[in-house]
């Protein structure tokens, strides 16, 4: 399944961007209003732990899904948790008919094919990367990983282009805000996040 191998590298990338926060850049302003880096991080090992329990049939229990503390040390709690996702995953992929997954947060809990639930994992992973690379300044180099690699590039837009773009789908209190128009002169990457109604040139001074 080689959208298991993909999904890992995109864990590989954001870990690697969640390495470099410092316990005093919890309280910086993210892309996401309203979500210091600390909730943001919070919720995306959150996100780890539901879409793993999610891949071990038990999804359906939102308990799974609820943001978990960093405390100081946010690369820890988001490596462990990437490692517990990657191993379910694996464990879900190596069924002879992998079972659909119940993601509560997504239509209701409308159970979707393990392909396509970690495609959308893939798709949280990096743009959730991307933000916290941009509350600290310097998402270039996110940005120039994920274009180097076509295939991993492939997968976010496909997923990105997939997701509807009309209500209730888009808006406050949901995962993504409306499409952007995307600036004339644009990367493939950033051509995902207007898809996805981020806006590619956010920074700290503009919340």
């Amino acid at each position: 399944m080689r959208i298991l191998e993909l999904h890992t590298r995109a864990l590989e990338l954001a870990a690697a961007v969640v390495d470099t926060v410092q316990p005093e850049q919890l309280v910086l302003a993210t892309p996401c209003a309203g979500w210091p880096l600390r909730r943001l991080l919070e919720h995306t090992v959150g996100q780890h732990r539901g879409f793993a329990a999610a891949a071990l049939g038990a999804g359906a229990d939102r308990a799974h899904w609820r943001d978990v503390p960093v405390h100081g040390d946010p690369a820890g709690a988001f490596r462990q948790s990437a490692e517990r996702l990657t191993a379910a995953f694996a464990t879900a992929a190596a069924a002879a008919e992998p079972a659909p997954l119940c993601l509560p947060e997504i239509r209701d809990g409308e159970p979707f094919p393990l392909d396509r639930a970690i495609g959308f994992h893939l798709l949280d992973t990096l743009v959730h990367a991307w933000d916290v690379a941009a509350a600290l300044g310097s998402p270039a180099r996110l940005v120039a990983a994920v274009q180097a690699e076509p295939p991993l590039l492939g997968a976010l837009l496909t997923v990105a282009g997939a997701v509807p773009a009309t209500a209730p789908d888009r808006g406050a209190g949901r995962a993504f805000a409306a499409v952007r128009a995307a600036p004339d002169v644009t990367g493939p990457f950033d051509r995902a996040l207007a898809l996805l109604g981020r806006d590619p040139s956010w920074s700290e001074a503009d919340r």
